[in-house]
């Protein structure tokens, strides 16, 4: 069966860095555009960033551009997401998902997303 594996996250001081890995397990993981999303406590889940299957092209809301990269190494079947310049407000539940190719998916839309991770929480101290 498919999985997603977050691992990275943890407690870290406002400035800081994290570097979150979503390993993949079960499908093709080459045929996929891979999402983050995060989710703080008493909030919708939102979309961070994201990396397509075809031609690694990189996708970021706009409260995180320029402080998020992500990244993907299909030989590991592994994406990542660095975090650089941590603020208070990135402190939240992290996801990684897959969404299939030709599926017509948005890259930005949750729900567009065939699998999903169990969460790594961040959590940013100021």
């Amino acid at each position: 069966q498919v999985q997603l594996v977050e691992s990275g996250g943890g407690l870290v001081q406002a400035g800081g860095s994290l570097r979150l890995s979503c390993a993949a397990s079960g499908l093709t993981f080459s045929y996929y555009t891979m999402g983050w999303f995060r989710q703080a406590p008493g909030k919708e889940r939102e979309f961070v960033a994201g990396i397509s299957w075809n031609n690694g092209r990189t996708y970021y809301s706009d409260n995180v551009k320029g402080r998020f990269t992500t990244s993907r190494d299909n030989a590991k079947n592994t994406a990542y997401l660095q975090i650089n310049n941590t603020r208070p407000e990135d402190t939240a539940v992290y996801y990684c998902a897959a969404q299939q190719r030709f599926s017509g998916g948005v890259y930005n839309r949750a729900r567009d997303y065939n699998y999903w991770g169990q969460g790594t929480q961040v959590t940013v101290s100021s």
